[in-house]
């Protein structure tokens, strides 16, 4: 369970800070981006690359990524 939160907010932060987009979600926000992202992300582009808890990052963060240029506007 923490391994998940870890790695949730993690896609998270990532995400955030390569689209400068979702600046004001606060750790739950990002927490909860990181895991619909992970499951996103592997959901469309599969389960490669490097692996932290069962979950493959670059995916997850691509698919945090879409979501975050989907939903939120620069500077909210």
């Amino acid at each position: 369970m923490l391994g998940s939160m870890f790695v949730g907010l993690l896609i998270g932060l990532l995400a955030g800070a390569i689209t400068n987009r979702g600046e004001r979600m606060g750790c739950f926000g990002k927490m909860f981006l990181g895991w619909i992202g992970a499951f996103i992300g592997q959901l469309i582009f599969g389960a490669w690359g490097p692996s932290l808890n069962g979950t493959a990052i670059i995916p997850s963060v691509l698919g945090a990524m879409i979501l975050l240029a989907i939903f939120w506007e620069r500077g909210s």
